[in-house]
């Protein structure tokens, strides 16, 4: 009976072994203990075909790259209710200019990162003109019209509107990237085809506003998917580059001696060529970071979304983008950094039936893993709200699965970036990063198989080797013996755990009702809701013996936070 009782354990929060404490409902804590002889039993309760063991070797002695403190990011768009795609319309008022920006869950929304970096733009910013005294035409929003760019006209933001943007990043204390229209004062050459110099007088007197109110602006990125071919648009990169010379003009005269903002671009698809060039051109120091998009999973109508979030092999095609971003930037401008401007999986505003569900996790924590390894230091989820990719509802303004995802991310994982050697299943993703709030090691597990489990031994680079058989001396094996696999973890962490009583933190994601579609996830088996005052919920770990494997059961997401991990590379 007490074997029949751990494996129910493990259907319902993904933990095993050791001590743990977990919420119950109503508020009750309940302390469980399992006693070592149990685990004998074990194996014999789980056929072979229902789980693996996998070994995982952390290499702590020195990080291989680092993320920002505000990696994770969120954009607001431009787009109005007439954005509509496959027959759905899905982005009702979550545009700048109509977004209800008093309601209280998106302030808390935002304050829960503390702080999120919030960028501002979209395929209509380059369409975009700011209500300054000298505009010279009416300040009006979007509207549509067949010959307009996307299939709307041009629009205008009053200053009103931006005040009231601003009162709501600076209250809920926002890191702000705003995307500035790069097309003003150019015209069409040829068929997506844009010439000319860039006007910027309206962009300044907008800037000089913004600085006269001491709004703290981060970062200018300037253009939207005017990169190579462009999306609709396109721009050379030698007239962009002389363009963005003329912005880090700009920004040298509005802020004089104080801190200035980062200018960041070209905000589009990811050309070589075009990136490269635009590097040499626009000089040293100018180009602070070069922003790219992410739309790998195909349209959104695409049945094929879904599959492709669960097939390792495809996630890890767009390693090669970063990577050769990476490379771009290290010949042609190294002092310029990596980040991702806009990413929502599938593009067109996203899946309907699978971007706003805990599916869709998977993908969006695989590209937080993949992208930072390559020195990515932000990347920005498009939407925070808006669309079917919206971390927030459109209507109701309530979490997403995705968001969860997002504030564990930031909350746990630090900046450095940690490599790792992997045994076993392609269907299990890891990611390591020095902790965050509490030292040590944070690690990501992500199992995308649908049928097995896999249970988890996690070893420290500076221990391999030590105390263990001749087998294991060969380097990472793959564990033939649970027994045998929980006995080589006992001293993994290093000498600050040789007294067996160190616990680690695991926070372990399921889907509600076991459905990955689904709307809510469960953390550690409690849905994840507001509050009744509309706060978002504490993300309570619960507390394992550093000497037991992790349990990732299938379809399934796990944070794991060893805060006396033993790694020299996150002290430094």
């Amino acid at each position: 009976m007490p074997c029949l009782w751990i494996i129910a354990s493990l259907n319902f929060s993904g933990c095993v072994l050791g001590g743990w404490t977990t919420p119950f409902a109503g508020g009750e804590r309940m302390r469980l203990w399992f006693l070592i002889p149990l685990l004998l039993c074990l194996p014999t309760l789980i056929r072979s075909e229902d789980y693996a063991d996998v070994t995982i070797v952390v290499r702590g002695s020195q990080t291989i790259a680092a993320t920002s403190d505000e990696f994770v990011c969120a954009t607001m768009d431009w787009w109005p209710p007439e954005k509509c795609n496959y027959n759905q319309c899905p982005w009702g008022k979550a545009s700048v200019l109509n977004l209800d920006l008093t309601n209280p869950l998106l302030a808390k929304a935002i304050q829960a990162f503390s702080p999120l970096r919030i960028r501002v733009g979209g395929s209509l910013q380059d369409q975009l003109v700011y209500g300054t005294p000298n505009l010279g035409s009416p300040c009006n929003p979007f509207s549509k019209v067949s010959s307009g760019l996307f299939g709307f006209s041009q629009g205008c933001i009053t200053m009103e509107r931006w005040d009231a943007v601003n009162n709501l990043f600076v209250n809920a204390g926002a890191v702000v990237t705003f995307g500035l229209n790069a097309l003003q004062g150019r015209r069409q050459t040829g068929k997506g085809i844009w010439g000319g110099a860039w006007n910027s007088s309206n962009a300044r007197e907008f800037m000089e506003y913004t600085v006269s109110m001491n709004y703290p602006i981060d970062s200018w990125e300037f253009g939207n998917e005017l990169s190579g071919s462009g999306i609709g648009a396109s721009v050379g990169a030698e007239q962009y580059g002389k363009d963005i010379i003329e912005l880090q003009t700009i920004i040298s005269e509005l802020y004089g001696n104080s801190k200035k903002p980062l200018v960041v671009a070209p905000g589009g698809f990811y050309d070589q060529k075009w990136f490269a060039k635009l590097l040499e051109v626009s000089s040293p120091n100018v180009l602070n970071a070069m922003t790219h998009h992410v739309y790998n999973l195909g349209p959104g109508n695409d049945p094929q979304v879904a599959n492709r979030i669960l097939d390792p092999q495809y996630l890890s095609r767009t390693s090669d983008t970063f990577r050769d971003l990476q490379l771009t930037i290290q010949r042609h401008g190294p002092w310029s950094a990596p980040w991702v401007g806009e990413a929502g999986g599938a593009y067109n505003s996203g899946s309907p039936r699978v971007s706003n569900t805990f599916l869709n996790s998977f993908w969006y924590l695989d590209q937080l893993g993949q992208s930072a390894k390559y020195d990515t230091k932000v990347y920005c989820r498009q939407t925070l709200i808006g669309g079917n990719y919206g971390l927030l509802d459109t209507d109701t303004f309530v979490p997403n699965p995705d968001y969860y995802s997002a504030l564990l991310w930031h909350r746990l994982m630090g900046k450095g970036v940690i490599s790792l050697d992997t045994s076993g299943s392609s269907y299990l993703r890891a990611y390591a990063h020095c902790g965050k709030q509490k030292g040590g090691v944070a690690l990501l597990l992500l199992n995308l198989n649908k049928n097995m489990g896999f249970m988890v031994s996690v070893r420290n680079d500076l221990n391999v080797g030590v105390d263990v058989d001749d087998d294991d001396k060969r380097g990472i094996r793959r564990d033939n013996s649970f027994v045998h696999g929980l006995k080589k973890t006992v001293s993994w962490v290093g000498s600050k755990a040789s007294d067996g009583l160190q616990k680690r933190e695991e926070y372990h994601l399921t889907p509600q009702d076991g459905n990955p579609l689904a709307r809510t996830s469960l953390l550690n088996g409690a849905p994840l809701e507001l509050t009744e005052d509309g706060d978002i919920p504490s993300l309570l770990p619960v507390q394992v013996s550093v000497n037991s494997p992790i349990y990732a059961a299938p379809l399934s997401i796990v944070f794991v936070v060893f805060p006396d991990f033993e790694a020299e590379g996150c002290e430094l």
